[in-house]
């Protein structure tokens, strides 16, 4: 049985081309022209789908980007191995078909049931590692050991950065279903906690102002931003600052591998960005109402899009 959940959606981009496959696949929204205010507009179908074996090279992308500059650390084919293991668990969003290449990802994997495997086994020891560096994540040391009897999901989730977070609500929805399924098939899909694994910036102003005397421009005020140990932080997933109102503790850490400097005065911009790692912890009973909260704060169908939605679900070989 496969998820079809189709989507048409009115997508902001920018007059730059032509080409909506490129726009799509990674370039940010940019001003025409003329006004800052201008933009084309174009016209995506989101479908959703089950884990598939010729996601696996996109799972990889994804995972790669997810886990930053750490991501040398971790045999990521064993992990996208481990995702499409569970068929009917999971889901990607794609634009071009059941053969096209998956923009957005969201699965779990029970670190308990799997602790034998080495990819669990790294994944976990560089968890609790990073966690002993943070105060705010430092519980998480006591509480995922496999010894301390508590089974915890690990859900991960990403997608391409111009993916609308809309997108994200109804994977959720999804997999809190899936997971139901799965409980009520005797499957080892009972948890206690979720932990989100996601990642966070901070601004870095740019020396180029020191070297050349440029007025700098004061950094454009957004929604998903907060404060870390006096720092402004950014999130590259909007849901978590959601999330953060059901979790029994958030935090930042730092990738062990150098982050190369988030200077931006080769991009000419006032502002570069330095990432960080970021984990969410949720009990298991909370996280059905924290779904509930991101499809309040991010509808996929808002008044003003025209946007239709169908969903099926179908039979594949």
């Amino acid at each position: 049985m496969a998820k079809r959940k189709h989507v048409e959606d009115d997508l902001e981009d920018s007059a730059a081309g032509d080409d909506s496959e490129q726009e799509f696949s990674g370039l940010e929204e940019s001003s025409s022209e003329g006004s800052e205010d201008e933009y084309d507009e174009i016209r995506v179908e989101f479908e959703w789908f089950d884990p598939q074996k010729q996601d696996f090279e996109g799972f990889q992308m994804l995972l790669r980007q997810l886990l930053g500059t750490d991501a040398s650390f971790f045999h990521l084919g064993a992990i996208a191995d481990l995702i499409l293991e569970q068929k009917l668990l999971g889901s990607t969003v794609k634009t071009d078909g059941n053969e096209g290449d998956p923009h957005s990802l969201l699965t779990v994997l029970n670190l308990k049931q799997h602790s034998n495997r080495p990819v669990i086994k790294s994944l976990v020891d560089y968890i609790l590692d990073r966690a002993a560096t943070s105060r705010s994540l430092s519980p998480l040391t006591s509480l995922l050991p496999a010894s301390s009897g508590n089974e915890v999901g690990l859900i991960l989730s990403e997608r391409w950065v111009n993916i609308a977070t809309e997108v994200v609500p109804p994977m959720y929805e999804m997999l809190l279903e899936e997971i139901e399924w799965a409980v009520n098939d005797k499957e080892p899909y009972t948890f206690t906690h979720y932990l989100i694994w996601s990642k966070i910036y901070h601004a870095v102003p740019s020396t180029l102002d020191e070297t050349t005397n440029r007025p700098m421009k004061k950094m454009k005020p957004e929604s998903n931003k907060d404060v870390d140990d006096g720092q402004s932080m950014y999130y590259f997933h909007p849901e978590d600052e959601v999330l953060h109102r059901y979790a029994m503790l958030h935090g930042n850490f730092d990738y062990k591998t150098p982050v190369p400097e988030g200077d931006s005065r080769n991009a000419f911009q006032d502002f570069g960005v330095t990432p960080h790692g970021h984990l969410i912890l949720i009990k298991a009973a909370e996280l059905k109402s924290a779904v509930k909260a991101l499809k309040t704060e991010f509808p996929f169908l808002p008044a003003t899009s025209g946007a239709t939605m169908d969903e099926s679900r179908s039979t594949t070989p």
